[in-house]
């Protein structure tokens, strides 16, 4: 692996400290593992707003829970997540993923005894669980320390002159957390915002982070 230079990691500090000011403590997807998992899966391609209204149809068919799911018959599960888009492969993977946890380890409650790498690597082996859905899944669901490396963080990243790959990313952020969950969420939620606010409005002159590739 590419390794971060002092540059790197202190642009990267920058950048948590300067969100953090920026929104502080926000609420962001405290959630149980189950609904978290779900979600997960849900927001692939697509924008949290349909996620969060597939999380409620789900909830309304009585369907929001890995057991649930893995009992449903697809057509059940493809006309609750719709809204999501690319609903058919979703549902295949809502559907692996589930099957995979009440196989293996019963219930999510027995997943969380695991280590955390450990845990990782099990998720990684489900089909349409890729490096992004499974941090989110450890992040989020099982308060791990995994930072979450996506499109907006990739970015957010490029714009401020630090390049390479999602495990140098991720590296430097674990690096500037210090280990505590807590900052791994808030941070990722806060790159999120901020993308949100700038990225997606094309407000790219009034980005402070591009100050920092100079």
């Amino acid at each position: 692996m590419m390794s971060a230079s002092s540059s790197d990691r202190e642009r990267v500090q920058t950048i948590v400290d300067l969100l953090d000011d920026r929104y502080g403590k926000i609420d962001w997807w405290n959630a149980p593992p189950d609904e978290v998992m779900v979600g997960a899966i849900l927001t692939q391609q697509t924008r949290w707003e349909n996620v969060e209204c597939a999380v409620d149809r789900l909830r309304e068919a009585g369907l929001l829970s890995i057991p649930a799911i893995a009992a449903a018959s697809p057509e059940r599960l493809e006309e609750a997540v719709r809204c999501t888009g690319f609903y058919r492969v979703k549902t295949r993977r809502l559907v692996a993923l589930a099957e995979f946890v009440v196989h293996r380890f019963g219930s999510t409650g027995a997943m969380d005894l695991m280590e955390s790498d450990e845990l990782r690597q099990a998720l990684l082996s489900v089909r349409g669980v890729g490096e992004e859905t499974a941090d989110s899944i450890l992040c989020y669901g099982f308060s791990r320390n995994a930072f979450v490396i996506d499109a907006y963080t990739r970015r957010i990243c490029a714009c401020a002159g630090i390049t390479g790959t999602d495990a140098m990313l991720r590296a430097l952020f674990e690096g500037a957390l210090l280990g505590q969950n807590e900052r791994y969420r808030l941070t990722h939620a806060h790159i999120v915002e901020y993308a949100k606010e700038f990225c997606s409005r094309k407000r790219c002159e009034e980005c402070s982070i591009r100050s920092f590739n100079g």
